[in-house]
């Protein structure tokens, strides 16, 4: 069945921006992108002081933290593993020195977040 549709009705189609100002219009378009593109960033509760570079950011929970800490500690241990073995004497004996707390520190803090999410 066929069915007759109305074409819409023929208007210029810049008449209905025609009475905008460009300048006005132009502002208007920028204010939108910056909304959506550009939006404001937090503000920090207090400025790190010049020689910090790196901070953590406010919010995080527990457990994350400790996570990423256990991660590290697992990455600075197979570091120094794996330097103690190219190492001879005294050097050797340091660098196992140094696993050794980083086992431990990564011990507690495995332990931590078993406390805080137990599974």
């Amino acid at each position: 069945m066929f069915k007759a549709t109305p074409n819409p009705p023929e208007s210029d189609p810049t008449s209905s921006y025609s009475n905008l100002d460009p300048e006005k219009f132009h502002e208007a378009t920028e204010r939108a992108l910056d909304y959506y593109l550009k939006p404001e960033q937090a503000k920090a509760k207090k400025a790190p002081s010049a020689g910090q570079f790196f901070t953590v950011v406010e919010g995080i929970d527990s457990e994350s933290l400790l996570a990423n800490l256990s991660e590290n500690l697992a990455s600075a241990n197979a570091m120094i593993s794996d330097l103690a073995f190219d190492l001879e004497g005294s050097r050797r004996h340091v660098a196992l020195g140094i696993q050794q707390v980083i086992e431990l520190s990564e011990l507690l803090a495995n332990r931590a977040l078993d406390i805080a999410d137990p599974r």
